[in-house]
């Protein structure tokens, strides 16, 4: 009960704290075009775009602070175990990841924030871009700290640990640099369709309806580009650095049943988890062989031991259902992108209420995402090295655990709520009207 209640405690955390980073490190990076334009152009309706979007992103980056700080502080409460097991490999990037990236990001964003018309323009463009990089800097070291569970690398198990032999393979382990280009492009997807959905909001509301067409052109062009980068190389990338270094998730996440050398690629199917089979399937034959570029076998769920398989359907369908979403985020885009091109997109109504009404989607996306990835590498909490019945620690009840999650939950319903009050209240607002530039 002890297990379970513990990985329900993190989900509920680490879930509701990957709300937050995806947004923050994709907006800084759409900041950057904003308050570019506004520099080089002299422009005040970019740098109205900039202090506008900019408040929202401050406001992002306090939650994700604060939701950060418990989500790490349970490695030394609930999973003691396996703290002591990968200390001395698993604390230096998270480390890191405050030394080098928080106090970056977290000091130019003050100096973003209130240092405007106080430092010249180009020391503020600068702090803006600091503000980007720290953010896409802290979002690496947790990608290795993360990835090093994985696909572990570059240590070794002795008295009981495991210990540090190369800070370069534990690092840059097999998947470290594919699920840092795959995350990143994951946030610059999210911040695209928050700002599309925002822009669209406030020209049906006819609220600084010129300049927000400026802001859903550039995020209509950053969405769809990124999404096609998302499936095309860097899904195509991550999906065979899976099957190379996690056969079984890959195995449970496209329900390969049975090892052959033509396995058919699943559009569609409904997972059995009692039988670990798919139902109703519509399948492209040789799909899979053709993914991989392998003419070999590829391993199916058979080849394992039931105990050292992820659980089918919370893995099988997340996945999925990602991808599916994934495929509308490209076509959604490429709509939009063709109707920019016309000038028609402004006074196509029910495309901007289709906009304002995605713009969670890639939210979603990336809990189903973070969702295939963790259960599917279970039952392992580091692959094929501990497993997470091993991890947890041993001197906190059963009581205490259910107490922090009611607490946890309580409190994040109020942090979410204030939230999304003071961000919607800051949309609707939009940003400051201006004199209409020539």
């Amino acid at each position: 009960m002890e297990v379970l209640l513990s990985r329900i405690q993190f989900a509920m955390t680490v879930g509701f704290h990957f709300l937050f980073p995806p947004i923050t490190i994709g907006l800084a990076w759409i900041l950057i075009t904003f308050e570019t334009l506004g520099w080089r152009r002299n422009s005040e309706l970019y740098i109205q775009l900039g202090k506008f979007y900019g408040k929202l992103l401050a406001l992002t980056f306090v939650m994700g602070v604060a939701t950060g700080i418990v989500m790490e502080f349970q490695f030394g409460t609930n999973w003691a175990e396996y703290s002591k097991f990968v200390g001395d490999i698993f604390g230096a990037p998270l480390a890191a990841e405050g030394v080098f990236a928080f106090f970056l990001e977290s000091g130019f964003l003050g100096l973003y924030l209130f240092g405007r018309n106080k430092v010249s323009k180009g020391v503020h463009w600068f702090s803006a871009l600091m503000v980007a990089v720290g953010s896409t800097i802290s979002a690496f070291w947790i990608i290795i700290a993360n990835s090093w569970m994985q696909t572990p690398a570059g240590y070794v198990i002795r008295n009981g640990r495991a210990e540090l032999t190369s800070f370069a393979e534990a690092a840059f382990n097999p998947s470290t640099v594919i699920r840092f280009l795959h995350t990143v492009d994951a946030a610059l997807i999210t911040a695209a369709f928050i700002v599309a959905g925002i822009s669209a909001y406030l020209i049906l509301k006819n609220r600084q309806a010129e300049m927000m067409k400026k802001s859903l052109k550039i995020a209509v062009i950053v969405g769809f580009v990124a999404s096609v980068l998302e499936l095309f190389p860097l899904g195509h990338m991550h999906t065979v650095q899976v099957a190379e270094t996690q056969p079984a998730k890959f195995a449970t996440i496209e329900g390969i049943t049975e090892t052959s050398d033509n396995v058919p690629l699943l559009a569609f199917g409904i997972p059995d988890s009692e039988t670990r089979d798919v139902n109703f399937r519509i399948e492209i034959p040789g799909g899979i062989n053709w993914l991989l570029s392998k003419d070999g076998e590829v391993q199916g769920m058979n080849e394992f031991k039931d105990r050292d398989l992820p659980p089918f359907g919370l893995t099988f369908i997340p996945f999925h259902l990602m991808v599916y979403l994934g495929s509308f985020f490209i076509i959604l885009m490429l709509v939009s992108v063709f109707l920019i091109k016309s000038e028609k997109l402004y006074k196509t109504d029910w495309l901007l209420k289709i906009l304002i009404g995605s713009a969670p989607l890639p939210l979603l996306t990336n809990q189903l995402g973070w969702i295939t990835a963790e259960v599917g590498r279970q039952p392992w909490i580091v692959y094929n090295v501990m497993r997470t019945k091993d991890a947890i620690s041993t001197n906190v009840s059963t009581g205490e655990i259910i107490f922090s999650i009611v607490m946890f939950g309580i409190i994040y319903i109020l942090l979410f709520g204030a939230y999304l009050y003071f961000l919607l209240k800051q949309i609707k607002q939009g940003p400051k009207e201006i004199i209409k530039e020539v």
